[in-house]
């Protein structure tokens, strides 16, 4: 007798190849309508689900575990960071978590260092000129929208993991001198390849870089990482990335301090109050001290179909009653 399929609930609209797999494995409830799930559909889907598969929009709290049913074993996160989920009270009702990590490096890498070239080339300003309507180009001139280069400057970039070194890899091509705040220092061979130069402290390497790029994951201790406190600290000539999470930098003193000269500018990927976003940042992005982007670090085909299939394997192998892959813990965060 056939086994019964795992019920497993999907709150967003996934690219067609991995639905389809899905609906071949487990009995998969899609959303294809692709909107959000109130807090009453996310309830209910976790009451009656053996899985659970979110993404980034779906806030799974303590307040949301405690519906859970009985049935539900496994949270396989459709992303890499799980900072939208209590892991460590899914962990105490003996609920496993389960990331997507890996897929994204390279693509999360390649946004941060476009980012890094719009802001201080003034890439959308240049671009917006010739698009607006009403706008005119009067032509080359030698002394307009004069940007900077970013060939020899020092970029810091805080936290160290996968992404943080591709974004090195990429950053040393381009002629960057490479810095670096994490945890622990990366190990020689490593150090030696990227040359980089770690700094236990973060507050002496934000005094002296020119770019400052923030490629850690948002967790209760980085929460506000960039203080204004520490934001103060930055050179006004300085640039700041961010492709990892909103939360990471106090985003109202970033934008009041951009908007007072005492930051050059930032290319921003996330913010802290997703979907919703600063009006303070708008009007900064209109004068063109700082680039927006509607969180598309990952945004490939490529990527979203690796995700995928990651969260597949994930459920796969926990329900053939093994341990999976990319189980999340909390003393790992």
């Amino acid at each position: 007798m056939a086994r019964k399929k795992p019920l497993v609930v999907v709150t967003r609209k996934l690219p067609d190849k991995i639905e389809t797999r899905m609906r071949e494995l487990f009995d998969a409830r899609l959303n294809v309508e692709d909107k959000p799930l109130t807090h009453a559909q996310l309830v209910e889907a976790i009451a009656g689900a053996d899985v659970l598969v979110p993404t980034v929009t779906d806030r799974i709290d303590s307040a949301v575990l405690s519906q859970a049913g009985p049935n539900l074993k496994l949270i396989a996160n459709f992303g890499n960071g799980v900072d939208h989920i209590d892991v460590a009270t899914a962990t105490q009702r003996g609920i496993t978590v389960t990331n997507t990590p890996g897929v994204l490096t390279e693509d999360t890498a390649d946004m941060t260092m476009a980012l890094l070239l719009a802001v201080p080339r003034r890439l959308t300003e240049g671009a917006a000129l010739l698009t607006n309507e009403g706008g005119e180009w009067p032509g080359w001139s030698p002394t307009w929208m004069l940007g900077h280069r970013i060939w020899g400057r020092r970029l810091g970039i805080i936290g160290m993991g996968r992404i943080g070194q591709a974004v090195a890899r990429r950053a040393k091509a381009f002629g960057l001198q490479i810095h670096y705040h994490n945890r622990r220092p990366l190990p020689p061979r490593i150090e030696e390849e990227l040359e980089a130069t770690y700094w236990d402290s973060l507050d002496q390497m934000l005094a002296r870089m020119d770019i400052l790029s923030v490629n850690c994951p948002h967790t209760p201790a980085t929460y506000h990482l960039l203080s204004a406190r520490r934001l103060k600290l930055v050179r006004p000539d300085a640039y700041i990335v961010n492709t990892a999470r909103g939360e990471v930098i106090d985003e109202n003193a970033l934008a009041r301090m951009i908007e007072a000269g005492e930051i050059a500018g930032a290319g921003l990927d996330v913010f802290e109050q997703e979907p919703a976003v600063s009006p303070k940042l708008l009007k900064l992005a209109k004068q063109g001290k700082v680039v927006l982007l509607p969180h598309m670090g990952s945004a490939t085909v490529e990527a979203r179909i690796d995700m995928g299939e990651k969260v597949i394997v994930n459920i796969k192998t926990f329900m053939d009653g093994h341990r999976p892959p990319d189980r999340v813990l909390p003393s790992m965060l």
